[in-house]
């Protein structure tokens, strides 16, 4: 049986505990950070004020390191966090300063934030004693299993006013179904972690920035750079209050559960109550159906539908089914539209082959489809779902075997990577290709032995680290302007990034693109790479179409020991590769393993 123990600690302290990351976030049930920065202004002005705050509750987690789970107040902590970090400052536009504070100036020395110092105003130093001084209220549960835990952190926040309906419904709630929706969503937004358990520092990676000036927070995952978004499928501020896991549940348990379901509110909530008939029901199909497959499933479908959108002149989706310019969500238009894909290309056993044509015949949808109250009920949306597949189904043809669903990886998974990317500076390395972009197109010998030094170097991040390198992005939108011009092929632009692709390098050097992967291998093959690290590299080589572009997909896998090229070591210093030219350095690369 779980106690609770209360207890004050000081922000200082609190800070030590966030510096040290001793502070949890189980992201299977907790939410973003959502916070507004005029929230955040106000807590720490209530801080100033030295107003009583709500408590803290965390779980102190069963590892003897004074470790601890938090249960409520994720935004509450991470805003204070991030304003010692000068993450943000005051209503009255003044900052914390960190000189007055060694703890949080030693880790700006040592690069973990910026320290925002220019042309700035900042707290006095007896405010800057204020704020540390200050005690916040912690219960802290001890001896809590993960039930007693998880049905805590549901019953505080079914009645928590800011959490959105979607949100609601997954407070505290863990099955398969819960899990999947989750899960496709994050590969959806490019949020994707290799674990659940994230420190309170890695927050902000998983967080969505809106890109209006006065909501920027400096997250990672743009909202206008997400799938969602990006197709004007949702409204940015949608995205913040989950309504695209709202989105995947719907389709999922319409596909997964073998009928049409009403799109409602009470029909979602019985799906995620525990225990309820149609939560045993969904569950029971889901296990005969298999979460994996359906995931998979539904990642194809997106894709297909990137690819009817991006067929000749890109276009949202939402600016195609409109016929206009159109400002409106439609998420339940989407449903019709990715269920129909769905019966098409996996219950029927076909496969798109005119893209232009199925892009012509969903043209204008929006009139042409049942938008009246009634067409939220299963029998309504069942008509709808028929309707587009009589309008698309010309443009499929049969296909004897099941089609392969899987593009390894897919246009949604490179998106992922790409904006992981941004935030996981050491694992990642991006080429935009061999050949130089000069008229001569000389082939660049020098990048493909960085390449490898580079594959070398991000082995040696440690025994649990993965990374990749990509052959064929770049960050620079005048080498993308260049490329148009070279080799008339049109960039496809993620974020900050690029995607040239390397099938346009082949055409160059008139070979096929087969060969133009195969030497890319030869040089891993022929290089002096550890044996085990470059048995794996060639292992897990990739070379997916995307959109027919092709990139070249370099995964590096963890080591169980140090790497080298030949007689060298090399390391990742932030986004670069650098040779460990001392005795001192090498060392404490191998103390990693």
């Amino acid at each position: 049986m779980a106690e609770l123990i209360p207890q004050a600690k000081s922000i200082q302290s609190v800070y030590t505990w966030y510096s040290e990351n001793k502070l949890f976030v189980n992201r299977r049930y907790q939410r973003k950070l959502v916070w507004t920065l005029e929230e955040k202004q106000k807590l720490i002005e209530s801080i100033l004020k030295k107003y009583p705050i709500p408590a803290i509750l965390i779980a102190e987690l069963d590892d003897s390191r004074e470790t601890y789970e938090i249960i409520d107040g994720l935004q509450r902590l991470h805003s204070i966090m991030s304003f010692i970090e000068n993450g943000f400052c005051t209503e009255d536009k003044k900052y914390f300063d960190i000189q007055y504070f060694t703890t949080a100036k030693s880790r700006a020395d040592e690069g973990s934030f910026v320290a925002n110092t220019k042309g700035k105003s900042f707290l006095s130093q007896k405010e800057v004693s204020v704020i540390l001084d200050y005690n916040l209220a912690f219960s802290v549960m001890r001896n809590a299993t993960e039930t007693e835990v998880n049905d805590v952190f549901d019953r505080i926040n079914t009645y928590g006013r800011r959490l959105s309906e979607q949100e609601r419904r997954q407070a505290g709630v863990q099955n398969d179904f819960s899990n999947m929706v989750i899960k496709i969503a994050s590969i959806l937004r490019g949020d994707q972690t290799d674990t659940d358990i994230l420190t309170l520092q890695q927050m902000p990676s998983i967080s969505i920035d809106l890109q209006k000036k006065n909501m920027k927070q400096g997250y990672t995952v743009q909202a206008d750079n997400v799938f969602w978004v990006k197709q004007g499928i949702l409204r940015s501020t949608d995205l913040r209050d989950s309504m695209d896991e709202h989105c995947i549940a719907d389709i999922a348990a319409c596909i997964v559960g073998k009928r049409m379901i009403e799109r409602s509110k009470d029909t979602l909530d019985k799906i995620y109550k525990q225990a309820s008939n149609e939560s045993e029901r969904i569950l029971d199909e889901l296990k005969l159906y298999g979460s994996k497959r359906f995931t998979e499933e539904f990642q194809y479908c997106v894709n297909e539908i990137i690819r009817i959108c991006n067929k000749g002149k890109s276009e949202k989706l939402r600016d195609i089914v409109f016929g206009n310019k159109s400002r409106n969500a439609f998420p339940s238009m989407f449903a019709i539209i990715m269920i129909a894909l769905h019966e098409l290309i996996f219950k029927e056993s076909k496969e798109i082959t005119d893209y232009s044509g199925i892009r012509k015949a969903i043209f204008n949808l929006a009139k042409r489809i049942g938008t009246t109250r009634t067409a939220t009920k299963p029998e309504e949306r069942r008509k709808n779902v028929d309707l587009v597949k009589v309008l698309i189904g010309g443009f499929f043809t049969e296909k004897e075997n099941k089609p392969q669903i899987y593009d390894n990886p897919s246009i949604t998974d490179l998106e992922s990577m790409l904006t992981r990317s941004e935030s996981e500076l050491p694992n990642y390395e991006l080429k935009q290709g061999v050949l130089s972009l000069s008229h001569q197109r000389n082939v660049d010998n020098q990048l493909i032995v960085q390449v490898i030094q580079t594959i070398c170097a991000i082995a040696n991040n440690g025994p649990d680290k993965t990374g990749k390198i990509i052959i064929g992005v770049t960050d620079k939108k005048a080498d993308a302007d260049r490329i148009k011009e070279l080799d008339n092929i049109e960039c496809r632009q993620i974020g900050k990034w690029f995607v040239a692709g390397v099938n346009r390098e082949a055409k160059v050097l008139g070979i096929s693109e087969q060969e133009y992967f195969s030497k890319w291998k030869n040089a891993i093959k022929n290089s002096d790479l550890s044996p085990s690290l470059r048995d794996s590299v060639l292992s897990h080589l990739g070379f997916p179409s995307w959109d027919g572009l092709g990139v070249i997909l370099i995964n590096i896998l963890p080591q169980k020991e140090l790497s080298y090229v030949g007689d060298e070591v090399y390391w990742r210093k932030g986004d670069g590769t650098e040779l460990a030219n001392n005795a001192k350095q090498i060392a404490m690369l191998a103390k990693r393993f």
